[in-house]
């Protein structure tokens, strides 16, 4: 536990490239050898000359020390100027300076910048936000020019900020939430007299952010508002961009619930506003995740692709530029899992894919104008998921390729052939730490519970297995829709972890059932509409009894059920529920009310409580206590500011009022990741394996 939590020894290396805007190179933030220190380098393709842009050398001569950090850095359009952001100066070790780099001359100059910047289009000024209003900075007059003035801490600010192509006007989202209400927490400072803080936070049914769309020169003059409707309960802002010129901004509109989507066009010049799509769905059209949001403009012909499930599989669709044309791209029963990069000139469009396997991810490409096949890009011979960001010209990718049992290695490819070049980083310590170890493999599994539902999952079982013995089983769940827990990649649902569960002797099991986001459908993921909870309860015991019926060695008299959020959540309903079924469980971090949770999550999937009281009565564990028997831990931080403390506490006074036996942990201040303070992380986890040895025994029978 140790090594996993303190000393990251599973943790892979991650390869953090940036491609240039002509796909000739990259930037790549390297830790230099031996040295407590970085360096910021260019290297061409495909022949690797190595170039260094900013060294410690660079960094002794502006008067930093060592070790300094480079926080971030930015591209210009062309690729020929990099804005870098650098923080461990010896007089101010509190805020970042800011230096344009001249990748071509090596030339270097301190800037005027802040958070969220970026570049002109034409390299000579800086766009940038502070304390939530936007400014710019002249690099030629070395002026900076204030563009919003009303920005304040309590409630309004003014981000997402886009310029438009010719560099002459910038498009923005102002939020305003004063009309949302605040909550108290307490701020740790003197034990016997601690201060109060307060946040705003929109609750299901209440008042959320207003939002409106503004648009502005670089001299500051005064902004235009675009005249989008706002109704009375208020809307949510996808994608805001440029459509493909700097006369017109492209704003996705979703509803407060994401049941009905448009895409709006919006001349800036006459104000004049065009719907160019616009769709709707019962449940919902943009799930939490938000893979189908946005669209991808074809600059040329002023068309774009856009991703729905409106045929019950999600698609990509290129649509003409007002709306009027559709072609489906990507037919066939199975769902295209995300957009991979587009490249334009040759007129390809890539995504990720997996049509027989609902765990993995593969790279395909289609043809925008829709003529011909999809073409599978990934190898045949590499099961897993893969990971490709694509260089702009299209010719090359960085290929990150893992499974469950295969840490990640990241190489440069050629498309579309996917030839090799070199290995970016292989992580051999880790893989040969791995093969040194000789752990059970994770394994894959189909469960069939009926009706044509089959659910996958995986099974870790103990490294001195005897198949004709019988296990405790330990159940890892999520179950909602924000996120699948069964997926073919190195690390994915606390891996690591696990297996030290499983070694103690307990076959350790994750199951997705309908509603998550699984590839299978948009039936699959909308099965939950209106009632997060019970269905996902129900198929998670069927799913746990097929795995007894059809593997020997599964000990159905003794299972334990853990997940955290909303498998925390998940773990309550399995306990109250189905006593009979679960003996032990440890909800960590919970939403046992779900009323009380955030409006933007929530009412995606159960709109409010006023248009949907049954949905939220049957979603909300609180109400089903009173069906608790075995053993129940619940974890929690105070500090939470997502599943609030409070909400847990409901249940907990109720637990009291039932004379229910159960434990409660907290953790001072922590929040929703229950990862602040030194040795928490450790703490946690071998918390809750002592609990698990106490309460379910471990070992063969």
């Amino acid at each position: 536990m140790k090594e996993i939590y303190e000393e990251n020894a599973f943790s892979p290396n991650s390869f953090n490239g940036r491609w240039l805007p002509n796909g000739s190179g990259y930037i790549l933030l390297e830790n230099l050898a031996g040295e407590d220190t970085q360096a910021l380098v260019n290297y061409d393709v495909p022949g690797g000359k190595r170039t260094v842009l900013i060294s410690p050398e660079d960094f002794d001569r502006f008067g930093y020390s060592i070790p300094f950090i480079i926080e971030n850095y930015v591209l210009s359009s062309e690729g020929d100027k990099i804005l870098v952001e650098i923080s461990g100066k010896d007089d101010d070790h509190t805020g970042s300076d800011y230096w344009m780099v001249d990748r071509k001359t090596g030339a270097n100059e301190k800037v005027v910048a802040g958070a969220n910047n970026r570049i002109s289009p034409d390299g000579t000024q800086i766009l940038f936000a502070e304390q939530g209003d936007l400014f710019v900075y002249n690099l030629i007059s070395r002026n900076t020019t204030r563009l919003t003035f009303d920005a304040n801490s309590e409630a309004v600010s003014n981000g997402r900020a886009v310029w438009s192509p010719d560099g002459t006007h910038i498009v923005f989202v102002q939020s305003d939430a004063k009309e949302v209400r605040k909550r108290a927490s307490l701020i740790p400072s003197d034990p016997s007299y601690p201060e109060i803080k307060e946040q705003r936070f929109a609750r299901v049914g209440g008042a959320i952010a207003v939002l409106r769309v503004g648009v502005v020169d670089t001299s500051g003059k005064a902004i235009r508002w675009l005249p989008l409707p706002i109704p009375k309960e208020g809307y949510y802002i996808g994608q805001v961009s440029w459509a493909g010129n700097s006369e017109e901004v492209l704003v996705e509109k979703r509803s407060r619930f994401r049941d009905q989507r448009q895409f709006l066009t919006a001349n800036i010049i006459n104000g004049s506003i065009n719907t160019i799509y616009e769709e709707s769905d019962p449940a919902w059209v943009v799930a939490s995740y938000g893979t189908n949001g946005g669209v991808d403009w074809i600059s040329d012909t002023r068309n774009f692709i856009v991703l729905t499930e409106k045929d019950g599989w999600r698609h990509a669709y290129l649509v003409s530029g007002e709306g009027k044309k559709e072609i489906l791209l990507t037919p066939g029963e199975y769902d295209v899992i995300g957009r991979a990069g587009m490249d334009e000139d040759k007129g390809w469009f890539y995504y990720y894919a997996s049509p027989d396997n609902g765990t993995q991810k593969y790279l395909y490409r289609v043809r925008i104008d829709g003529k011909g096949k999809a073409e599978r890009i990934t190898p045949i011979d590499q099961p897993g998921t893969h990971h490709y960001t694509i260089s702009p010209d299209g010719k090359w990718a960085f290929h990150t390729f893992s499974s469950a049992n295969t840490p990640p290695v990241t190489e440069l490819i050629g498309l579309p052939e996917h030839n090799v070049k070199r290995v970016l980083e292989g992580n051999r310590e880790l893989h040969e730490k791995v093969i040194l170890l000789d752990p059970q493999p994770k394994e894959f599994l189909t469960l069939d519970i009926g009706d044509g539902i089959k659910m996958d999952a995986w099974m870790i079982k103990p490294v001195d297995f005897d198949p004709a013995a019988k296990y405790p089983v330990f159940v890892y769940v999520y179950g909602e829709p924000h996120g699948q827990t069964v997926m073919d990649s190195w690390g994915h649902a606390m891996t690591d972890y696990h297996r030290v569960i499983a070694d103690l002797g307990y076959l350790v099991v994750s199951i997705d059932n309908r509603g998550t986001p699984s590839p299978k459908g948009a039936a699959w993921r909308r099965a939950v509409a209106g009632r997060l909870g019970p269905l996902s309860t129900d198929e998670q015991a069927a799913a746990l009894q097929e795995l007894g019926r059809t593997r020997p060695y599964v000990d159905l008299s003794r299972v334990g059920i853990w997940g955290w959020s909303g498998g925390g959540s998940n773990t309550l309903n399995a306990m109250f529920r189905k006593p009979d079924v679960y003996d032990v469980g440890i909800a960590v971090a919970p939403k046992p009310q779900p009323h009380l949770y955030n409006a933007w999550f929530q009412e995606i999937y159960m709109n409010t409580p006023e248009v949907n009281p049954e949905g939220y009565r049957q979603s909300a564990p609180i109400n089903f206590a009173e069906g608790l028997k075995g053993d129940l831990l619940i974890i929690h931080g105070t500090g939470e500011t997502n599943t609030h403390l409070e909400i847990t506490e409901g249940l907990v006074d109720r637990l009291i009022e039932l004379g229910k036996p159960f434990d409660y942990m907290t953790y001072p201040n922590r929040n929703h990741g229950l990862s602040e303070g030194k040795g928490t992380s450790l703490h946690l986890r071998l918390y809750m394996v002592r609990y698990l040895l106490n309460h379910l025994p471990a070992g063969p029978q």
